[in-house]
């Protein structure tokens, strides 16, 4: 057996394999004799088929088959021993029809390498961590809306700004005939509005749907249609209003307090307040350090330099994936999937430069309990025995797919904080809206 690697370039490689005879006879020989003991031919007894019809017969395919054996494991061996850090897999080499008569054979497979590079996790500009404002404006709007919801419904015969109508948005031709409850303080534009303003029950408007609501998503929720057609739907309608309500706030007593958060949690505005700022918090951190994590990933992408073996790779998504491709669609795939690729290679050196980012066993564990005791206090159950949720963390650590996800979850929690630690950053403090517009162009 000889195994040897050839560099193209630093991103390039061959592996030639040499099988000689030695390498296969014995275990091919045994298995042929094996057969012969066993093989049933008509014309012959079993045990006394002559050995040059079994040779005949079986050599060829046992030899592929051994030989197939020998060379993965010898390809596995080598990259293992050599600490190759490989792309995709090793791809066989195409060669003229092979001589399976013959007693020694080669074998050539491409390989591409991971290139060498240096990650700057500080970088040289400084990246924008959102900060959420939860001030009183934000806090009161909160409120308002929560009193909102929970306030109770007054019937009306006029309808007045603010007010919710329900009816029945109808047209023919496009087969919309729905049932619908919204306040109109969604409806767009003032001559919209004014359709609405001193309608009675009974009255139908007349409406087009091009720009009806603020948002997309009421015209198609309330006329019941798909999110593609929503966008691009212009027809008229007629909504007939069955319907007039003003919604009165929920007073700021022990009983509203109650519904929010059960029996005796909260005993006055000052503790609402203190308590809807800190959900705040928590609820907008997600969303700012996704934010931060993503702007993270993009700059470390953008500023860490190194090339990639872009056509072994396009040739391997070619041969190696779940449908066959062409060269085009196996080009178009790597364009796809060039920055997943690189991220992953960037991340790779970050955590190989910093073993306290790698993860273990016992920290997913922890990681796992500490989920398990949050879901059981959300239904309820806020004293779990150890016990208790050591059974269910046994269970989950069982279902490949669940580790997998809180790995994954785990993981970026770690690169996140670690990224907070040593990334060069600057605070921006915004209002949620500030931040919807600026973060994600909206």
């Amino acid at each position: 057996m000889n195994i040897k690697r050839t560099d193209s370039d630093a991103l390039n490689a061959t592996i030639t394999i040499e099988v000689a005879q030695a390498d296969y006879k014995e275990k091919v020989d045994k298995i042929l004799a094996d057969y012969r003991k066993t093989a049933t031919i008509p014309g012959f007894r079993k045990g006394h088929v002559p050995e040059s019809l079994i040779n005949k017969k079986y050599r060829t395919p046992i030899l592929v088959d051994e030989i197939n054996k020998i060379i993965q494991e010898q390809l596995n061996e080598y990259i293992t021993k050599e600490k190759l850090n490989i792309l995709g897999n090793p791809l066989p080499v195409e060669q003229e029809e092979i001589d399976w008569s013959s007693d020694d054979f080669k074998f050539d497979f491409e390989i591409g390498l991971a290139p060498d590079f240096e990650v700057d996790v500080q970088g040289k500009k400084a990246i924008t961590h959102y900060q959420i404002k939860t001030d009183d404006e934000t806090i009161n709007k909160q409120i308002d809306r929560i009193r909102t919801q929970y306030g109770k419904l007054v019937s009306k015969d006029v309808v007045e700004e603010g007010d919710e109508v329900t009816g029945v948005f109808r047209n023919d031709d496009e087969d919309i005939n729905t049932d619908a409850t919204f306040s109109i303080d969604k409806i767009k534009g003032k001559t919209n509005s004014k359709k609405f303003i001193g309608s009675k029950k009974g009255d139908s408007l007349e409406l087009k749907t091009k720009g009806l609501f603020e948002d997309d998503h009421d015209l198609m929720s309330n006329l019941k249609i798909e999110h593609d057609k929503a966008h691009d739907l212009d027809v008229p309608v007629t909504f007939e209003i069955t319907e007039i309500n003003k919604r009165e706030m929920a007073e700021l007593n022990q009983e509203f307090f109650d519904k929010l958060f059960g029996p005796d949690v909260i005993k006055s505005e000052d503790e609402l307040r203190e308590r809807l700022r800190e959900d705040a918090k928590k609820q907008f951190a997600q969303q700012t350090d996704q934010k931060l994590l993503t702007d993270i990933t993009e700059g470390l992408i953008e500023n860490t330099k190194f090339d990639l073996p872009a056509n072994f790779l396009k040739k391997w998504i070619a041969n190696n994936g779940e449908n066959e491709f062409t060269e085009e669609e196996a080009a178009a795939e790597y364009e796809k999937s060039e920055k997943g690729l690189r991220y992953q290679l960037i991340e790779s050196s970050v955590l190989k430069a910093n073993e306290d980012l790698q993860l273990k066993f016992e920290e997913l564990k922890e990681y796992a309990s500490a989920q398990i005791r949050e879901q059981m206090k959300q239904y309820g159950h806020t004293n779990a025995t150890d016990e208790e949720v050591d059974q269910v963390v046994a269970r989950i650590m069982q279902n490949q797919e669940e580790v997998k996800r809180m790995s994954e979850q785990l993981q970026n929690e770690k690169m996140l904080k670690f990224f907070k630690d040593n990334a060069k950053l600057k605070v921006k403090e915004v209002t949620y809206e500030d931040f919807i517009k600026e973060a994600y162009d909206a």
